[in-house]
């Protein structure tokens, strides 16, 4: 099937929208794929490309704070300890990737598993807002390396689609005594190793697949991811200095809802259950 530049722009307004936020920006890109008939192994490839977009738009919105490290590297234990810290919560999903990623993909990167996940999601998000909060870090330059290595194994819940990547390494930051500014934050950077390993990863595995006349509508992802990510993480910020993340959960579950009503009723097509 033939793919235009409006399916190119609603796939990256859909990546840059969901990427950061607590609600799995690869369970609406493999839903909204599903629709539009993007679900083929070019059109997974297409979703995981325009991935750098929505990375880009972190690295833009923090550039300070990166610029700062970077400089600091060689000298400061302030930035080293970060980075390192960056380092060891990657490695859990880069290991369990490699070794149930294949697994996964095959069984669970369909409709019906990412609107179970979605709605089973929510439950730990709201209970995670509705337990007792004792906040002991309240700065991403705070956290010990034993810190970053439990925010890297919730990160690896987000191997199962629906999930989500920054919602896994959120609450779990909830969980582990983050503040809601700290463990969202520390997810953004966190995404940046993250989503790049897996951008070049894939891209470099399947770049038989691209070709020259690909670039236009990559193009088109890209930028829609970038501008529509620079929103969404602008938007969370100012949203969690006066809420917390129930909101996320009550949306995961209706959409999940619907998802299986219109499965099981036939009155979408889901063509990948």
């Amino acid at each position: 099937m033939d793919h235009t530049f409006l399916d190119a722009l609603i796939l990256g307004i859909v990546e840059g929208l969901t990427e950061f936020l607590p609600v799995s920006s690869t369970g609406h890109l493999i839903l909204v794929g599903d629709l539009l008939g993007f679900n083929s192994e070019k059109g997974k490839l297409f979703e995981i490309v325009i991935q750098s977009g929505a990375i880009l738009a972190i690295c833009w919105e923090y550039r300070a704070k990166i610029m700062s490290v970077l400089s600091g590297l060689p000298r400061e234990k302030k930035a080293q300890r970060f980075a390192i810290n960056l380092l060891i919560a990657f490695a859990p999903l880069a290991v369990l990737g490699l070794i149930f990623g294949k697994i996964l993909k095959a069984h669970l990167f369909a409709p019906i598993p990412v609107a179970l996940a979605f709605i089973v999601g929510a439950f730990f998000i709201i209970w995670a807002e509705r337990r007792d909060h004792v906040v002991r870090i309240h700065d991403v330059d705070d956290l010990t390396w034993q810190d970053a290595l439990k925010l890297g194994f919730a990160q690896a819940f987000a191997l199962i689609p629906g999930t989500s990547r920054s919602g896994a390494t959120i609450i779990g930051g909830l969980f582990f005594g983050l503040s809601r500014k700290a463990a969202t934050e520390f997810s953004f950077f966190l995404a940046i190793p993250t989503l790049f390993a897996a951008t070049f990863y894939d891209l470099y595995k399947h770049r038989d697949m691209l070709s020259s006349n690909d670039l236009g509508m990559i193009a088109v992802g890209f930028l829609a991811a970038f501008v529509s990510a620079l929103i969404a993480v602008k938007g969370l910020l100012r949203y969690i200095a006066s809420h917390d993340f129930t909101f996320f959960a009550y949306y995961r579950i209706v959409f999940g809802i619907l998802v299986l009503i219109t499965a099981y009723s036939g009155l979408v097509n889901w063509t990948a259950q």
